[in-house]
């Protein structure tokens, strides 16, 4: 029975599964990610976390924070979450240390090759998948495969400027992006500004929205019409099948969904309209089922 190693390295945690050719996970583990120590600490936690597994793999496949090079299998750039992780030659190192086939992407295309395997996506070659959690990120697929870009930087849907963001700065350096009121940060922090009483996460101003209170239903609202005009925009320019969310800002409820769903909607154009806007179904597996697919391509 043909194994590999799907891992998922973020800029908190490293998790690792042993997937087997039908997409099955035998095994699971999950480290932190060292990332203050650098970057040879940080590749040296995704080989313990897949020595770990208990199984000899045929492959690893990696989806990584930051721009990758998957061709080269290299780290392209990185955000302050993972310092000096820019330039790290990700793919040699791990095949020295595990010595097996390596194939390397950003984490956020894993996660949509995963759900376009196994999960909402099953079935549909033509989708659009964003990340709405610390951050906000996307990957597009086009007949099947992720569309990386001239310089692997597609899918930072993030900072699609929107006009309920305007003037808002964005932690890239700009302003009025949809990152900006749209992650999860920017609504705790607008939260925390506006509201009398503070929050101490999300998932508390989610639950007192849905309990009713107003301020709470206000900051939701306004970061998901963010998105969704961000969303709708994109759409009209790719033409996906479907559109999936995933990310923890996702588990926010329906005083997040809907409006959402309302602000996306009225974006589209109208050949567009019945675009569905739907969660992912993989939860925590889909980055590393992507990256798993990925390691059994590469013994194709």
């Amino acid at each position: 029975m043909t194994l590999v190693a799907g891992i998922d390295i973020g800029g908190t945690k490293t998790a690792a599964g042993l997937v087997d050719a039908n997409g099955t996970v035998l095994a699971r583990r999950t480290l932190p990610t060292p990332a203050a120590d650098g970057p040879a600490a940080v590749v040296a936690a995704a080989v313990r976390a897949v020595r770990e597994l208990g199984e000899p793999v045929a492959a690893v496949g990696v989806g990584s924070a930051g721009v990758v090079d998957p061709a080269a299998g290299r780290i392209v750039s990185a955000t302050a979450a993972l310092p000096g992780w820019a330039g790290t030659e990700l793919r040699r190192d791990l095949e020295q240390a595990l010595g097996v086939p390596v194939a390397v992407d950003n984490d956020v295309h894993a996660h949509a090759l995963g759900e376009a395997w196994l999960g909402a996506a099953a079935g549909h070659r033509h989708v659009l998948l964003v990340a709405v959690g610390t951050g906000i990120g996307a990957s597009l697929l086009r007949d099947g495969r992720v569309h990386h870009g001239a310089r692997y930087v597609a899918g930072h849907a993030g900072h699609v400027p929107v006009p309920s963001a305007a003037g808002v700065p964005c932690t890239c350096g700009g302003t009025g992006h949809a990152e900006a009121v749209g992650s999860g940060p920017a609504l705790l922090a607008a939260y925390t500004r506006s509201a009398p009483d503070p929050a101490s996460s999300l998932a508390e101003v989610s639950a007192r929205a849905a309990g009713g209170e107003e301020a709470a239903l206000r900051v939701l609202a306004w970061g998901a019409r963010a998105l969704g005009e961000a969303l709708g925009g994109i759409v009209n320019m790719t033409d996906p099948e479907l559109v999936l969310v995933g990310g923890g800002v996702g588990n926010c409820g329906p005083e997040w969904w809907e409006p959402l769903r309302e602000a996306f909607t009225a974006e589209l154009l109208p050949p567009l309209k019945g675009v569905e806007l739907r969660p992912g179904s993989l939860g925590g597996d889909a980055a590393v089922l992507g990256a798993a697919r990925l390691a059994l391509e590469v013994l194709r």
